[in-house]
């Protein structure tokens, strides 16, 4: 009982933390983090379906895009918010349950790194890349597991929060405006309103499934406790 309690309470504390300080510029960089997975979904997603990806840019208010010739159009435009979702409840749930949580920081460092040479040119995006890769490299060389493992829950908790709210700001909210599922409805038919609602109940329903194994695993710790 004591060692899941263990588990569940710094969880809770993290994530009403991120909740408490979503407003502020402290968030900032993690929320940029998270539109980067999101247009490196589209990126990937092109490339796997046999497109030619040209560029990856980023703006400093939380947007931005990707150019890409050929490809699976449908698989593309679908890939961002739930790529990006996919991409946060990975490193959240490697953090809970592995030990390679430097190895995972490290990784999402050359990541970025390796981006930036390939994909992007424009002065912010590159900044952004190259500043977040380093800290990352660093962070997994110098800091320690407690430090990466902190951080890549961070990352993904942001994740997860981040990506329901994008959708839904983007899609319903703002659903005159230039967006995936725009883009959805003008290409493949159907309502910018329908395609929103689809990603979200997904992306929730994702969610959910992430949260139903950290509380099974909680519990299976409490009990072997």
């Amino acid at each position: 009982m004591i060692s899941g309690l263990r588990q569940i309470w710094p969880l809770l504390l993290l994530t009403a933390a991120v909740i408490a300080l979503w407003s502020t510029p402290m968030l900032l960089p993690l929320k940029m983090l998270v539109v980067f997975f999101h247009e490196f979904s589209h990126l990937l997603t092109a490339l796997l379906t046999g497109g030619s990806p040209e560029a990856l840019t980023l703006t400093p208010h939380q947007g931005g895009m990707v150019l890409s010739r050929g490809g699976n159009r449908f698989l593309i435009l679908s890939s961002g918010y739930l790529g990006s979702l996919l991409i946060g409840l990975a490193i959240f749930l490697t953090a809970l349950s592995s030990r390679a949580d430097r190895w995972v920081t490290a990784g999402l460092g050359g990541l970025l790194l390796l981006v930036a040479a390939f994909y992007i040119r424009d002065g912010f995006a590159l900044a952004f890349t190259v500043t977040s890769g380093t800290v990352l490299l660093i962070t997994a060389s110098w800091l320690g597991h407690a430090a990466c493992d902190l951080l890549l829950r961070l990352i993904g908790l942001t994740s997860m929060i981040y990506v329901p709210l994008d959708i839904f700001s983007d899609t319903l909210e703002r659903a005159d405006q230039r967006s995936d599922a725009r883009l959805m409805a003008e290409e493949f038919g159907g309502l910018t309103i329908v395609w929103g609602i689809l990603w979200l109940f997904l992306s929730l329903w994702v969610i959910a499934l992430a949260l139903r194994l950290t509380l099974s695993r909680s519990r299976r710790a409490a009990l072997r406790g």
